[in-house]
């Protein structure tokens, strides 16, 4: 009986040595690389002592030894299977998996694109709005030059998915004349009266589209909307309202004006507050926002004469929460929801956030290890990775929100592309469907510091 066991355990130590060398050359580095690295070695360590206990199993179980083998590999294989390959296979391939969302159409709210502006329409923009028709319940009223339209849809194989959208009432083709350049004068606007621009902004102002998105000359565009839609009683000027990410994922930050108005008058900042205060409650969903004014300092006494003359108007208002001045390293401590500032200072703030997003992700790009290891060990971190992209690329928040004229504006970035696009209409779409014109309108009603 002594001699049956050992001989045995002899068949399943020589069976053991075979299948390690029989391991393919990639499996072992592999296993190699993990027994290197701490964070993955006790996963596999547990799958390792799941194997030998099997096997010492085997080893008192003598009849049903090889079963047991059998069962002991699998049961290794099994554990060590969604480790190797699966993240391999998810980093390789995209999320096409992924099930779309289905809406009811009675959800669907009409949006007005500007097709022809930015400096990769109409293309981008057409594919950009094609995707969000997929992910958001909105239809689109697309406004450009019909036979540039139509080209690009062809040269970006776009074609199929134009047409079912047109057949399924999503998307509406709405032809218009030359449009405004990118490198014209907003005044341009009152000489091209059917650009895409002026009849995307008439859509709006006709009651035909709940919100108009234009990633074209932004001056052009708050031009058109000041002419078409005209502003809000009391608002002196219309503000450029972005949101920065901060250090809470699902609270940003409402900075404006990042670029309407260079220079500004500090009853201009008090309106911003004023506007920036009823959107932050009403699509962002805060209660109470807490208000700032980009300073260089916390206490009162600091900055310049308009910093100094805002600080004294802020502080007097009871109509929304002023918690005092915000300098630049609190933007995005998560401490204010909105910040106000001149147009000059938000625009160079968001323009050297969009950089840092960049060097960011460069920078961890560079500092992955490359070959098979990086393309393992980026495997277990995709998800981190895709997170920290959405936080830090500009080109997931998509678009900023013209404040202060009677509508729903948002303005994209010249260069936007298919992305941006979806995440700018994302924007329209939840300024529309939470009603925030109603309370902007009822601002009318209440007295605003003016000169």
């Amino acid at each position: 009986m002594i001699q049956l066991v050992q001989k045995d355990t002899d068949t399943n130590a020589a069976l053991g040595l075979r299948n390690k060398a029989n391991r393919p050359k990639a499996i072992r580095r592999l296993v190699i690389w993990y027994r290197r690295n701490a964070a993955v070695t006790s996963i596999v360590d547990t799958a390792t002592n799941s194997a030998s206990a099997a096997g010492n199993v085997a080893g008192t179980v003598v009849s049903s030894a090889g079963s047991v083998v059998t069962s002991a590999s699998s049961m290794a294989g099994n554990m060590l299977q969604p480790l190797v390959f699966d993240p391999l296979r998810r980093l390789q391939s995209g999320d096409s998996g992924i099930d779309k969302p289905i809406f009811d159409e009675s959800e669907r709210l009409w949006i007005a694109v500007d097709g022809m502006g930015g400096d990769n329409a109409p293309a981008q923009i057409l594919d950009g709005c094609l995707q969000a028709l997929q992910r958001l319940p909105i239809r689109i009223r697309f406004v450009g030059e019909s036979e540039k339209v139509l080209k690009a849809a062809q040269l970006m194989g776009l074609n199929e998915l134009l047409d079912e959208a047109i057949e399924a009432g999503h998307l509406e083709l709405i032809n218009s004349g030359p449009s405004v350049e990118m490198n014209e004068e907003a005044t341009a606007v009152r000489r091209k009266r059917d650009a895409s621009i002026n009849l995307a902004m008439d859509l709006v102002k006709k009651n035909k589209a709940m919100a108009v998105y234009s990633a074209g000359n932004s001056g052009a565009l708050m031009a058109a909307a000041i002419f078409r839609l005209g502003r809000l009683q009391g608002i002196d000027r219309p503000a450029i309202g972005a949101l920065f990410p901060t250090k809470d994922p699902g609270q940003p930050v409402l900075v404006l004006d990042v670029g309407a108005n260079m220079d500004c008058k500090s009853t201009y900042l008090h309106q911003f507050a004023l506007l920036g205060n009823i959107y932050s409650r009403d699509v962002l969903q805060i209660s109470q926002p807490r208000i700032g004014l980009l300073n260089i300092g916390e206490e009162s006494c600091k900055g310049n004469d308009l910093s100094i003359q805002t600080y004294e108007l802020l502080s007097k208002e009871d109509r929304f929460h002023f918690v005092g001045n915000c300098e630049g390293r609190d933007v995005l401590s998560g401490e204010f929801d909105v910040v106000v500032c001149d147009g000059f200072t938000g625009n160079v703030l968001l323009k050297f956030l969009e950089s840092v997003g960049s060097v960011l992700l460069d920078v961890l790009r560079a500092e992955l290890p490359r070959g098979r290891r990086g393309k393992v060990g980026s495997a277990f971190l995709r998800s981190n990775l895709k997170r920290i992209k959405k936080r830090l690329d500009h080109a997931e928040h998509g678009g900023a929100l013209l404040l202060g004229v009677n509508g729903i504006c948002v303005i994209g970035h010249g260069s936007s592309k298919a992305l941006s696009v979806v995440s700018a209409l994302r924007l329209a779409h939840s300024a529309a469907n939470h009603g925030v014109m109603d309370d902007l309108v009822q601002l009318q009603n209440s007295s605003i510091a003016s000169v």
